[in-house]
């Protein structure tokens, strides 16, 4: 399967028997334009002008944007409600984690997560081999929380989203502070927007490897 960055939040996934899904698409007054992508489905963690652009995403796709439990053309999706902050959603409401399992694999996308991590909630979303984990603070948890929400899942790969970029307008940091919880030769980091994974790439796995993508 493969996972292309878009940009802030947005990644797509692709099985290998070419479904895809686009998850949390953004409009461009995070600073910058989405790229032009198509997809069979689309999720949306909550209905925030940076998540829920689902007119940007082509192809006429089927849209997830609450309690789900479904395969679709193979693909299993499963939602998980949580909260967008640290008050149980008193502040900014709920969020939804969206988790996927493509060619054996299984990803979680954490969306816009603000809540404290919780045996209850770790339990909902284990088991994880690719964690796609907001790292920016502010509006999600910050570096600290997300390194712990790491260490209780313990996947195999961890990509970082919901960040400061160049362009980016909206106030959270950059992914420099949770990078440096992690040792240098943890982090891979080639430049690229894109990567593809096997099952069999997770069959004793090492450590928990952070791949750092850049949207083109």
């Amino acid at each position: 399967m493969k996972i292309e960055y878009l940009g802030h939040s947005c990644f797509k996934l692709t099985e290998s028997t070419g479904t895809s899904v686009v998850c949390d698409p953004y409009g461009a007054e995070v600073g910058y334009k989405m790229p032009a992508v198509k997809a069979d489905l689309v999720t949306v963690s909550h209905n925030h002008f940076d998540h829920n652009a689902v007119k940007n995403v082509g192809g006429k796709p089927k849209v997830l944007d609450g309690d789900c439990n479904l395969d679709f053309n193979g693909v299993k999706i499963t939602a998980i409600k949580s909260f967008h902050d640290g008050v149980r959603g008193k502040k900014r409401g709920e969020n939804t984690i969206f988790k996927f399992r493509m060619d054996g694999i299984d990803i979680c996308h954490l969306g816009d997560l603000g809540e404290a991590c919780s045996p209850e909630l770790i339990e909902l979303i284990l088991p994880v081999n690719v964690l796609l984990i907001p790292v920016g603070g502010n509006y999600t948890i910050d570096a600290e929380m997300a390194k712990e929400y790491v260490e209780r899942i313990m996947p195999e790969v961890v990509i970082p989203m919901h960040y400061r970029t160049k362009d980016c307008k909206i106030d959270i940091d950059k992914a420099d502070d949770f990078l440096e919880m992690f040792d240098e030769e943890e982090i891979y980091d080639d430049g690229n927007s894109e990567i593809e994974f096997a099952r069999s790439d997770f069959d004793n796995s090492p450590d928990t490897r952070v791949i750092v993508l850049r949207r083109e």
